[in-house]
């Protein structure tokens, strides 16, 4: 009994390594029996090397694989490289924006009413980009619709060549540029797209004392920075205000639009500006001409424009407020009274910021001292614009003009305007 409980204890760590209960707790297993065992585990141990030759085979391959799209990959990138290097950029875009009115208008002399439907405006942009440096942008207008021939060149329409420029980026920060442009001055002169401003017609000050929309031909440079300072100077062709008639000194009647201009005096115009305050610009410019009449001993000599504005934006809340002024010297204009013209505006508003569709209402108030009579005058108006999608939209307004301080009181006059307007 003793000997055979000594066996049993011999047993046990072979027992417990093949996982086999003691014979304390179960018969001892024979020598085949272990021997099956033995060979069920080598035929595991066999299965379990297979599966790890697989397992490695498979990772080699994998990593020969993500060698060789690594590889494919970085040709590709060099022969996109070779090709965008040797290869010129072009991008030419289209765009355009265009506008319809109606104006009703009551005046105090009843042969000054007017109703009529025009389409004020239909203007085309086309800009090509060369390079990441080079670019040329343009911009055609054909303006009332019709464009006809007559021999007293009494037809309203026009078709005009606002811009035809090409730009050149010096660096990141600094640009020149050569050919036909908007001169740099005043709020709308150069963003005058109808979504973009409100009321049917534009502002007056606008359009009488800073002659927009107002072109010329010559070259510029300027710079921008991330402070927000930016500024704009240009040398380009002039004006040639006529000196006697109707209307004699009147600024915008000097526009030439680069129709076989005369280039006799040529003109310069400096503006700053600063948009460094999210919602705030605020700008200035200044323009000078030696003769706006391009004609020596007619006594108009030099003339200077200088303008401000600001635009405040908080919200819905916006605030555009301009001022403007002309002063020429020369003992004709100045016995004419023309020798200052000023104007300006102030125009608050409240857009409701809808999204998708928008609401928009404003009122202006303008003060304006022109060459002629009928060019002086104040103007209240208010309106309403919707913009039933971005780029589209409808504008209602109410005017009501006063010439209290000149002798045209029969001009004045109350009006209605409807107008449909878009960009794109």
């Amino acid at each position: 009994m003793g000997a055979h409980r000594a066996k049993n204890i011999a047993f046990l760590p072979l027992s417990l390594l093949l996982g086999i209960a003691p014979a304390s707790f179960a018969a001892e297993p024979s020598l085949a029996e272990l021997w099956a065992i033995v060979e069920q585990q080598q035929v595991q141990i066999a299965a379990l090397s297979e599966e790890l030759a697989a397992t490695r085979a498979t990772i080699t391959t994998t990593v020969d694989k993500v060698a060789l799209t690594e590889e494919r990959l970085s040709i590709t990138a060099d022969y996109l490289e070779r090709v965008a290097e040797t290869t010129p950029r072009q991008r030419t875009q289209i765009g355009g924006y265009g506008e319809l009115h109606y104006n009703n208008i009551d005046a105090d002399d009843a042969s000054g009413d007017l109703e009529q439907i025009d389409l004020h405006r239909f203007v085309t942009f086309i800009s090509h980009e060369f390079s990441d440096r080079i670019r040329f942008f343009s911009e055609v207008e054909i303006e009332h619709s019709l464009v006809k021939d007559t021999a007293d060149g009494s037809n309203d329409g026009e078709v005009e060549i606002e811009q035809a420029y090409i730009e050149f980026d010096l660096n990141d920060n600094h640009y020149v540029k050569t050919g036909l442009f908007l001169v740099p001055v005043g709020i709308l002169n150069e963003t005058h797209e109808p979504p973009s401003f409100y009321g049917v017609e534009r502002n007056n000050v606008e359009n009488i004392i800073i002659p927009s929309t107002w072109w010329e031909a010559g070259a510029g440079v300027g710079g921008h920075y991330a402070n927000g300072v930016s500024w704009d100077f240009a040398v380009h062709s002039g004006l040639e205000m006529p000196v006697s008639g109707a209307n004699s000194y009147r600024v915008r009647s000097g526009r030439q639009k680069v129709s076989n201009a005369n280039a006799n005096d040529l003109a310069y115009t400096l503006r700053l500006k600063y948009t460094g305050v999210p919602g705030l610009e605020l700008a200035g410019s200044y323009h000078y001409q030696s003769d706006p009449s391009q004609t020596s001993g007619d006594g108009l000599d030099d003339g200077s424009l200088l303008s401000l504005h600001a635009v405040l934006q908080r919200g819905g809340f916006s605030l555009r407020a301009l001022w403007s002024q002309w002063n020429f010297d020369g003992s004709a204009v100045s016995l004419a009274g023309s020798d200052e013209q000023t104007g300006w505006y102030i125009e608050p508003s409240f857009r409701l910021n809808r999204g998708a569709s928008d609401w928009g209402f404003y009122t202006r108030y303008e003060d304006l001292d022109g060459a002629r009579t009928r060019d002086q005058f104040d103007q209240w108006e208010l309106g309403v614009n919707y913009w039933p999608t971005d780029n589209v939209v409808l504008k209602i307004d109410y005017r009501e003009r006063d010439h209290a301080r000149s002798a045209e009181n029969g001009r004045d006059f109350s009006a209605f305007d409807l107008g449909v307007g878009y960009q794109f």
